[in-house]
């Protein structure tokens, strides 16, 4: 994962990342595994989980016509920020 759509955050416990993963389900969003890739939309996303850094890296790998990846992160960056509060 090393292109210029990805997000990373440090940091993030356990739980935090249970909470990300529990609010993707509900949106209908497969996030199972502390890695993994995920599609809805036309928007595919890559996840990579360290929770032994605490380290979590979310890429954009397609965004659908009508938006920008920076868009699909920016609302990525929301459901995480809202997780982690």
């Amino acid at each position: 994962m090393g292109s210029n759509h990805a997000l990373v955050y440090s940091g993030v416990t356990p739980q935090q990342f249970a909470a990300l993963a529990a609010k993707a389900q509900a949106a209908g969003i497969a996030f199972a595994g502390n890695q993994g890739k995920a599609m809805k939309f036309g928007a595919e996303v890559a996840w990579n989980y360290q929770p032994e850094t605490g380290q979590l890296t979310l890429e954009c790998l397609q965004a659908p016509f009508f938006l920008s990846p920076q868009a699909v992160l920016a609302q990525i960056d929301s459901m995480v920020r809202e997780s982690m509060s």
